[in-house]
């Protein structure tokens, strides 16, 4: 007697499909915002060591806004998942008020971490990046108090894109990004060109282009058609209990993410800190005035690599964000075979969709690479970390952030915390940290490229320990599946 194959139809193949491809066009505007203000700034009307300065701390204090923004969106994934459990099983009331609370959890949130990187702005650049030139540690002062001033509409923006995106929304949320992008690229064009305001005019582009679609964002989420619907001037009180169901799941995920980007952070000042003024470190140029000014070639290669490879990761990042709504909703409703089989679609979809991604940014890579202001030593530089890290992504990409995606939607949030922050430390900032300075005598110094292979080493342990999560079933425990 042959065995009848399920055919599980909580979401089809198309409405996968207009599930996806608008969060990962999405993805790509969103990470457009710091590689246009980067790219723009690098090509200013300036002296060549004024011009890698500005850029170097418009990417800089980038990777601190990224941790912040970071924090915010796992916060916002906390809730959505939840609310995703609940529309799973039927429960559009719970759903409803799940989204209140998480709304008004993230903006208190956001609204106090941008208070007080406002007050402790200089305190905190120092922390990270005290080791920089004068002129490059002035820049990410103005650049770190504008785009600061933007964390609280960040905060809003990524609670109502979880929640739009909860409710099969994403085109909502795409539609909102692209405005973000359009509005930083024109604003930047007349800030930075038309007006010279140099980093300034850079923060005002990416202040102004997170506040508008973040109050576009909270206009479509009051809509009356929405499963999913907060309105903004209803009476509201906190939750205890269910503020206690949000935190459980954003807590360890904010863990997580806020980790994960300071490991990011940590690993870039040491390109920074690293001893570049002479040989193939750095790159001796003359300023307006005559005098010789030495550029860090390494830190711009790095700046080119990691911007550039922001771009190559969408589509995983994208996938991953999917997985809360339909891991999450599969979950809610209870299926335990019916959760494995879209597990299995996500991260086939995830390695096609890599796969094309990191192929059209490795044929597209000498023309991209050109488009910075940057001297060719810093260009080539860049050029050998992608080649690099891009053919270690093709395989390791998917399992390493898609796969931990799936694992969140389940409530596996613990298990993702505890293994991305071993793999972190373990790999990633300890290989950097002995690659990238010239602190152990017979260790090679690397410079930007040992920033990428500590990353890349910690991509294959990322993808061991999750992948052998996903296979020992221990997850269902976690989701509610099973009791035993």
């Amino acid at each position: 007697m042959t065995k009848t194959k399920r055919r599980y139809t909580l979401f089809t193949a198309g409405q996968l499909l207009w599930l996806v491809l608008p969060i990962v066009i999405e993805q790509v505007f969103s990470t457009s915002l710091g590689f246009f203000d980067s790219l723009m700034v690098s090509n200013i009307d300036a002296a060549e060591a004024v011009r890698s300065n500005a850029s170097n701390a418009v990417g800089n204090v980038d990777y601190i806004n990224n941790l912040i923004i970071q924090l915010f969106s796992a916060f916002a994934a906390g809730g959505a998942i939840v609310t995703s459990q609940a529309l799973g099983a039927g429960d559009r009331d719970r759903a409803n008020k799940v989204a209140k609370q998480l709304l008004a959890l993230v903006v208190c949130l956001s609204l106090g971490i941008g208070c007080g990187c406002l007050a402790l702005n200089r305190p905190i650049l120092r922390l990270f990046y005290g080791n920089v030139d004068a002129s490059t540690f002035s820049c990410q002062r103005t650049y770190f108090y504008v785009t600061a001033a933007s964390f609280p509409f960040i905060g809003l923006f990524h609670a109502c894109a979880a929640l739009l995106r909860a409710q099969r929304k994403s085109f909502s949320t795409m539609a909102s990004a692209a405005i973000s992008c359009v509005l930083n690229v024109g604003l930047n064009a007349v800030f930075l060109f038309a007006l010279d305001m140099g980093v300034l005019g850079a923060g005002l582009a990416t202040l102004f282009c997170r506040a508008i679609p973040a109050v576009f964002m909270l206009t479509l989420l009051s809509g009356k058609d929405n499963a999913v619907r907060v309105r903004v001037f209803e009476r509201f009180r906190f939750d205890g209990a269910m503020i206690k169901s949000i935190l459980k799941l954003a807590i360890p995920s904010g863990v997580e993410s806020a980790l994960f980007q300071l490991g990011k952070l940590m690993t870039n000042t040491f390109v920074n800190a690293g001893v570049y003024a002479t040989g193939a470190k750095s790159a001796a140029v003359f300023s307006q005035t005559g005098q010789v000014m030495h550029i860090n070639i390494q830190a711009n290669g790095n700046t080119i690599a990691n911007q550039i490879n922001n771009f190559a990761s969408v589509v995983g990042g994208g996938v991953g964000t999917s997985c809360l709504t339909v891991i999450g909703q599969s979950v809610g409703a209870g299926d335990p075979d019916q959760v494995k089989y879209y597990m299995k679609r996500m991260l086939v979809i995830s390695y096609i969709t890599n796969g094309l991604c990191v192929g059209t940014i490795l044929a597209l890579m000498p023309l991209l690479t050109r488009l910075y202001g940057y001297v060719d030593e810093a260009k080539a530089i860049g050029s050998r970390c992608l080649y690099f890290c891009l053919t270690m992504q093709l395989f390791t990409y998917p399992l390493s952030f898609t796969a931990p995606g799936i694992l969140k939607a389940a409530s596996d949030v613990k298990y993702v915390m505890y293994g991305a922050v071993i793999s972190m430390f373990a790999m990633r900032v300890s290989l950097a940290f002995l690659l990238t300075t010239d602190r152990f005598p017979g260790m090679p110094e690397l410079g930007a490229m040992g920033y990428w292979i500590g990353m890349c080493s910690d991509w294959v342990l990322r993808s061991i320990l999750f992948s052998t999560r996903l296979l020992s079933g221990r997850w269902k425990r976690a989701s509610g599946l099973i009791r035993e």
